[in-house]
């Protein structure tokens, strides 16, 4: 059995670097160390653990199925050193450090744009790093800590994620302030149906939603005219033109330009999130910005 105290915390990093890596010298870079102190470092490791760990291929080094078992307690326990070693104590007002947040542009627009403002006069020397949701990538780059925080829905959100509801949005039918629509009068079903159409696809191309298995619960259907990845840029596109788009009613809100109609019909709305690794957990300075986010959401 291995004694702890023959076990260098730099061995512990250098494994993780490795695990993230999967190559001496990606880790050797990362760790500001050259590849044969990485590579002696492997093969201490292999010794401590009685085991090769990592193995050669053509691509590179690939774990061990010892080394996979290993991961999530080597990430925890790297995680609680870093908290351990960090102040009891956080001083938002004095604090200065990088906060990292995965958020589509909904989001940005509808709970960040709130949080900054508040953040900027508390916490003025904290900056925020914001990055687009990659839903196949959240998970590892909570882990590595390349993010922070992301802004998600609950049946996007991986397992194992600590995840917190920030509240409920609902969809809302828009169209431009001046579209021959509302003099019209109640928008019915039958002419709700008969308007050109436009929705939102992150992954692009999408020509179906929320709003169509909406419709075809009442065996109806819409055409959708048009289909963009971004909903800042299909306000921009209903403000000149006669399409209608149902959207999150508080990213229309404050939306000049545009104007609000009744919806012939219901549309599932959905939850808005934030998720964060187990490594940022107890962190003072995490838990505070969480708390901040929590609150500042609060306000439609």
């Amino acid at each position: 059995m291995t004694d702890i105290r023959k076990l260098d915390l730099n061995l512990l990093k250098a494994f993780d670097a490795l695990l993230d890596e999967r190559s001496v010298t990606q880790a050797a870079a990362r760790l500001s160390l050259t590849q044969p102190a990485v590579s002696g470092m492997l093969t201490r490791l292999r010794e401590n653990f009685d085991d090769p760990l990592f193995v050669r291929t053509s691509r590179g080094i690939v774990p061990t199925q010892r080394a996979l078992a290993l991961a999530p307690t080597l990430k925890r326990v790297l995680g609680d050193i870093q908290i351990m070693l960090q102040p009891t104590s956080f001083d938002p007002a004095t604090a200065t450090l990088r906060w990292s947040v995965a958020a589509t542009d909904y989001a940005l627009q509808a709970v960040l744009l709130p949080f900054l403002r508040q953040l900027r006069q508390l916490a003025p020397g904290i900056q925020v790093i914001a990055h687009p949701v990659e839903d196949a990538a959240v998970y590892s780059q909570l882990e590595r800590g390349e993010l922070d925080l992301a802004l998600m829905t609950p049946d996007s959100t991986p397992d194992n994620l600590h995840l917190s509801p920030l509240y409920q949005e609902e969809y809302v039918c828009v169209v431009r302030a001046d579209h021959p629509v509302i003099t019209e009068g109640e928008l019915s079903l039958d002419r709700f149906c008969e308007l050109d159409h436009a929705l939102v696809s992150y992954s692009g191309g999408g020509l179906q939603g929320v709003t169509d298995h909406a419709l075809a619960a009442q065996g109806r259907t819409r055409r959708v005219a048009l289909s963009v990845p971004s909903f800042l840029v299909l306000m921009e596109v209903l403000r000149c033109s006669d399409l209608v788009a149902m959207l999150p009613r508080r990213l229309v809100s404050r939306a000049q330009g545009l104007a609000v109609v009744n919806t012939p019909l219901a549309i599932p709305g959905f939850t808005k999130s934030m998720a964060w690794h187990e490594r940022a957990h107890n962190d003072p300075a995490q838990r505070w910005l969480r708390e901040l986010l929590q609150a500042t959401s609060q306000v439609a």
